[in-house]
């Protein structure tokens, strides 16, 4: 039986006690979601992928994404635990599908945009792509982000679906726009 999205929510939150986990787990699901719709894929299937992606690195870092994708693979969920396992560059992994391309195209990006949103008093109200751009340039925001993996997500998504990184990224802004409140994200004068 497919897995379902209160399924994996459980799982998540089983396996992820941190929050800001959760929250990124959600925020890359709502934006894989809908780059799935728009480009055809499977919504449903393209979630998950987004949703699960990290959710052993919690309790087991040094193993991820082992457990993740062995406990996907278990359940006979192949194409996840394919698109999980690959959703790194350095782990030398194909990318065979567009769930695949689509995953390590909206992970780190996903997350730096956030973090992009965090240090402006609108957060995600009014943010350009050209703002994160720029800020991708400097080195030292949100060092964590692997510049590399953003690069090689637009490239393979661009070559998969077409488009543009600047359109990729308002697409990814949108999104977490519509779902500020939900994600934490609502801007400081409406936090009072």
């Amino acid at each position: 039986m497919a897995l379902t999205r209160d399924e994996a929510w459980t799982l998540l939150c089983a396996w992820t006690p941190s929050a800001k986990l959760r929250v990124h787990a959600r925020a890359v699901e709502l934006v894989m979601r809908d780059l799935a719709a728009r480009v055809g894929g499977d919504v449903e299937r393209f979630g998950l992928a987004g949703m699960l992606h990290d959710a052993d690195y919690d309790q087991w870092p040094m193993e991820h994404p082992k457990r993740i994708v062995a406990w996907l693979r278990e359940r006979g969920d192949e194409d996840l635990a394919h698109a999980i396992s690959a959703h790194y560059t350095q782990w030398g992994v194909s990318y065979d599908s567009l769930l695949d391309k689509a995953l390590l195209a909206s992970d780190e990006i996903t997350g730096f945009c956030m973090a992009v949103a965090l240090v402006r008093p609108e957060r995600t109200e009014g943010i350009k792509p050209s703002s994160v751009k720029k800020k991708l340039k400097d080195k030292a925001f949100a060092a964590g982000v692997d510049r590399h993996e953003v690069a090689e997500g637009f490239r393979m998504l661009i070559e998969a679906v077409g488009g543009t990184e600047e359109e990729h990224l308002a697409r990814i802004l949108a999104v977490l726009n519509e779902h500020r409140e939900e994600l934490g994200l609502l801007p400081l004068s409406a936090q009072a």
